[in-house]
Order: C-alpha cells, then sequence, then structure tokens
C-alpha cells in the first residue's frame, strides 16, 4: 500500500486516482501512523513554502516521514512536496525545509514569475 501523506495542501483525490490506474493501492493518510503500514510514501503539495512546510508539521507528519525515510521507505515527492525535502526554501524569504535533501529550493535573480522555481 502506497501512504499518499494530507497535511491539508494538495489535491489528494488525483494523486490516488493515478495510483489506481496502474492498479496500486493507495490510501490518503491523514493520520501519521498510517505510514507505518505504508511500502511507499507519496508527499504531494501545492501553494506557499512556507505554510505548507507548516501544515505538515502541525499535521504530526514531521517526524513519522523521517523514520520512514531512515528505515529506507521509497519517498516521491511531488511538486511543493519535493521542495519539503530539501534543507530550506527562499520563497518569500528564507524557510527551513525537512532538510533530508542537502539542497534549497532557490529563485533565480533573472525569473521575473515567483511561480517559476527550481531546485537548486
Amino acid at each position: 500500500m502506497i501512504g499518499i501523506i494530507d497535511s491539508g495542501i494538495a489535491n489528494l483525490r488525483s494523486v490516488q486516482k493515478g495510483f489506481a490506474r496502474i492498479g496500486a493501492e493507495a490510501r490518503i493518510a491523514e493520520d501519521p501512523r498510517l505510514l507505518r503500514e505504508a511500502a511507499g510514501i507519496v508527499l504531494p503539495g501545492v501553494g506557499a513554502f512556507a505554510d505548507g512546510i507548516g501544515k505538515l508539521a502541525s499535521h504530526g507528519f514531521v517526524e513519522p516521514l523521517r523514520r520512514a525515510i531512515e528505515q529506507g521507505k521509497p519517498v516521491l515527492g511531488i511538486c511543493l512536496g519535493l521542495h519539503f525535502l530539501f534543507s530550506e526554501s527562499e520563497e518569500f524569504g528564507l524557510h527551513k525545509g525537512l532538510n533530508l535533501l542537502a539542497a534549497g529550493a532557490t529563485i533565480p535573480d533573472d525569473v521575473p514569475d515567483p511561480a517559476v522555481r527550481t531546485p537548486g
């Protein structure tokens, strides 16, 4: 079973339907304890980094996610969910990430639209 983290900031049903289409069981994890049962984890996300990382923490997913990664469970970060795994993000100020990937999400100086971001 694939656990899809529900931190209140993503289109979870689209992710779940994608897994169903390929015949994989995926459950939306509103409770962090579900991550223990999952063979793999998906961390989707949309919106602003600071709000998203705050919701991830307030929903209690930070430590269970860290433990799952330490145990070798595969994790797929989608969009903002991938950015959460980085050390930090420069979106609307400097914000700490989960520091699971030693990199930062930066916005290049020559990109006028802040909606265009690159992991850097």
